[in-house]
């Protein structure tokens, strides 16, 4: 005979077509319920991780992983001290000086403020990835007094600027003269324009070369400071550790966990609250499984009684019925779990296809940071789903067998 008893009567009872079709359409519907649910919860945490991975990649691709700035604003001794972090420090992979400082940009009528970031185009490419992404003019044309300026796309689009247009750039800090004091402004050509696929910056950046911004904000030839790139960003609180307990107390030392701490917090509690909510919907599919047994119980009252006295165990008895809670969570889970896992690999696809036949922008640019939608499946995240859903399925069966074993084989068979 089958081995074990158990295990063939309980696959017996699931395969049968049950009197009352209540039952049935119940345990359909459990099944279905986990299945949406595992596959929701991995498509949403693989949607969360491509957002938050895409929005690290396109803020450290122009923001520096650690960055090294004096207290009253000003570095003037950055030359000895990135010769001093590329020799001590094997962990950096590039270095490069920059000025910084807001202002606003001008073009005819059409007036918008702006951050402006002096650099060295020679070095800016270590450690930054602007240069790769220029969509018309050339990243190089930055030279000391040449007064060129390379600006985000969407902001060129809100000037109504190109290549070769004159922009006058204003920034916060005066001129006394005879007739005045007047705000200092300088009249820059419009040499590049790049798109990095980030509203904030496409939208409010502007690069100057170095030069011209020392002599803009009177620095007398120093920086503001000293940008890190590292061979793992990750890395970044270990070294700018390092770093703070070799340089002196007046130069300050922040890296990109410290810069945009809220902003990956916020994702990480987003992500903890999605997987909570969406678990509930689990949790609520496993109690369908309940009333399910407890009805199955019910309906097999006389076959508990039959077996009972034929001397199968209660602990027998609530094996059967386990098995057939657990079979409709096993089949609910792989099925969620197989749909969640095609949903996020082709999440690329699936996204843009909504939207034209919505025909809808789903990621207006200029509300979130990225515009484009991403699934980024961790292992991990679908271990600890179908883990989840596995045990909520097992718990929803025991007091239902549990009541089946309590089943007394002469109450049982005394209407029958």
């Amino acid at each position: 005979m089958f081995r074990p008893l158990e295990l063939y009567i309980g696959l017996r009872y699931t395969r049968a077509k049950r009197r009352n079709h209540f039952i049935s359409f119940i345990s359909t519907i459990s099944m279905c319920g986990i299945a949406l649910a595992v596959m929701l919860l991995i498509t949403v945490l693989s949607v969360m991780n491509g957002f938050e991975s895409e929005l690290r990649d396109r803020i450290l691709g122009m923001a520096a992983h650690v960055e090294i700035s004096a207290a009253d604003g000003s570095l003037h001794d950055w030359q000895d001290l990135r010769q001093m972090v590329d020799k001590k420090l094997p962990e950096v992979a590039g270095s490069a000086p920059y000025v910084s400082g807001q202002g606003m940009v001008r073009s005819g009528r059409s007036i918008s403020g702006a951050l402006i970031r002096g650099v060295v185009p020679e070095r800016e490419k270590d450690v930054s990835d602007v240069a790769s992404h220029m969509v018309a003019g050339s990243f190089k044309s930055l030279q000391p007094h040449s007064y060129n300026m390379v600006l985000g796309v969407d902001l060129a689009n809100s000037l109504g600027v190109g290549v070769g247009d004159k922009v006058d750039l204003l920034i916060p800090q005066a001129n006394v003269t005879p007739a005045g004091i007047v705000p200092r402004f300088r009249r820059f050509t419009v040499s590049g324009i790049f798109s990095v696929g980030m509203y904030e910056y496409d939208s409010g950046m502007v690069l100057i070369s170095m030069g011209d911004a020392s002599t803009l904000y009177h620095l007398n030839g120093g920086v503001t400071g000293l940008r890190l790139r590292l061979h793992n960003m990750f890395n970044a609180p270990k070294v700018s550790h390092e770093l703070q307990g070799m340089l002196p107390y007046t130069d300050q030392v922040t890296d990109w966990t410290q810069q945009n701490a809220n902003f990956f917090h916020a994702i990480a509690t987003e992500k903890t609250m999605m997987f909570i909510i969406l678990s509930l919907i689990i949790a609520v599919a496993a109690f369908n499984i309940v009333s399910m047994l407890v009805m199955v119980v019910t309906d097999k009252q006389g076959d508990i009684a039959i077996l009972r006295t034929l001397g199968m165990k209660p602990k027998s008895v609530m094996a059967i019925f386990m098995v057939q809670g657990i079979l409709i969570g096993v089949i609910g889970t792989v099925v969620g779990v197989i749909l969640g896992v095609l949903l996020s690999v082709n999440m690329e696809a699936i996204v843009p296809f909504v939207e034209k036949v919505l025909h809808t922008n789903l990621l207006s640019a200029d509300v979130y940071y990225i515009s484009q939608l991403k699934g980024e499946l961790h292992e991990a995240d679908v271990l600890r789903i179908s883990g989840l859903s596995l045990v909520l399925s097992f718990l929803s069966t025991l007091y239902p067998a549990w009541r089946a074993s309590r089943v007394q084989p002469a109450e049982a068979l005394r209407y029958e």
